[in-house]
């Protein structure tokens, strides 16, 4: 009986190890995989580059008074159309204490020696009238008196400037602000009762005003450094706008700048381009803006998706792997070019039946599984 259940144990031990191994190598088996293949084919191919920046007056001119003062009136707002001459500002002049007391005592001074010569010339004159001093000596009187004369109206000019900042009328005076150029105005940085300076050799003087055409517009933006050499005078951008969607303006390329600047740790150059306005979209000034720059482009040329692409270890040279039978695969070099991020250009290497391997698919398919779920 013992001899028997022995036998028995072993034998189901035997069948047990049996069924644990096959379970074992089928839960652990992955299949053959199954890759997907893609032809070559033709298309077209752009490589582009973005330049970030924004949309701007062609030219933009500061306003800045002639004399030193206070805002006393601002008679025009942000945004209103100006033409040449239209008065924007009146400033009040603040004399300098110290300016305008040595134009008094030069008015006092010239008034003196007017009076003075004044009497001379009136004795002369009697004189000169009588025969008794020749006409060389009066004419020379005569010169000193005129030129007092002079003198008196210059240092009384002198002084209503200094006091109220024009020597003549009101239209002319310098205390009046006025527009340059036509165009709209972008900005008054100044309030009423703000004290201004003027422009003169040392000093910029405050900006009461600054006026552009809104009609004339540029892109201004920068590129990298690696595609700045692509780029040529005249070619064509294509702008879009980050405050108008759905709407695109087309430019031309007018100016590279010659000297790049870094900024965090690349190398950029400005680039500006005319804008062709639409006269539907109304853009402000300082609008930001991206402008698509076609770099090169290739018409119908034999292409593949980029992702297809391996490359080699060593050499770093791209190829591509193509099918030679059911699921096998050899190595095939080749030759690429352009490429858009998103199709690549064949040069060499294959042809347009030449099915290529996906080698990169993220959950690549089980052959074993394929099986099962088709008999179940």
């Amino acid at each position: 009986m013992n001899k028997y259940v022995k036998y028995g144990l072993i034998v189901v031990l035997v069948l047990g190890a049996l069924w644990a191994a096959a379970f074992f190598i089928k839960s652990n088996s992955k299949g053959a995989i199954t890759y997907d293949t893609k032809k070559p084919f033709i298309a077209s191919i752009e490589k582009k580059t973005v330049a970030t920046g924004k949309v701007i007056p062609q030219e933009e001119v500061e306003i800045k008074p002639q004399i030193t003062g206070i805002i006393d009136k601002i008679l025009l707002k942000e945004g209103e159309d100006v033409k040449a001459g239209d008065l924007i500002a009146v400033i009040k002049v603040v004399p300098n204490e110290q300016a305008l007391n040595s134009a008094q005592g030069r008015v006092r001074n010239a008034e003196a020696s007017l009076a003075n010569i004044q009497i001379e010339y009136d004795r002369n004159k009697k004189l000169y009238d009588r025969g008794v001093i020749s006409n060389q000596d009066f004419n020379n009187l005569q010169l000193r008196y005129d030129q007092a004369v002079v003198e008196l109206e210059n240092s009384r000019t002198d002084y209503r400037i200094i006091r109220l900042g024009s020597a003549g009328g009101a239209n002319s005076a310098n205390t009046n602000i006025r527009a340059t150029v036509n165009g709209t105005i972008l900005e008054i940085p100044v309030e009423v009762g703000d004290q201004v300076i003027q422009s003169n050799n040392f000093n910029d003087g405050t900006t009461i005003a600054t006026i552009a055409d809104l009609k004339t517009m540029i892109f201004e933006g920068k590129v990298d450094e690696g595609e700045v050499g692509k780029l040529k005078i005249g070619m064509p951008l294509e702008i879009s706008l980050g405050a108008i969607e759905n709407q695109k303006l087309e430019a031309k390329l007018k100016f590279i700048a010659p000297k790049g600047i870094e900024e965090a740790g690349a190398v950029q150059f400005k680039i500006e381009g005319d804008v062709a306005l639409n006269d539907s979209i109304f853009i402000r000034a300082g609008y930001s803006a991206n402008a698509s720059l076609v770099l090169e482009k290739k018409d119908s040329i034999m292409v593949i998706p980029e992702a297809l692409l391996q490359f080699d270890k060593e050499n770093d040279k791209p190829y591509v792997e193509v099918a030679t039978g059911d699921q096998k695969f050899e190595r095939r070099d080749i030759e690429i070019g352009i490429s858009d991020g998103v199709n690549v250009e064949i040069i060499s290497g294959l042809t347009e039946e030449d099915e290529v391997k996906v080698w990169n698919k993220t959950e690549p398919i089980k052959r074993g599984e394929d099986e099962e779920e088709a008999e179940s």
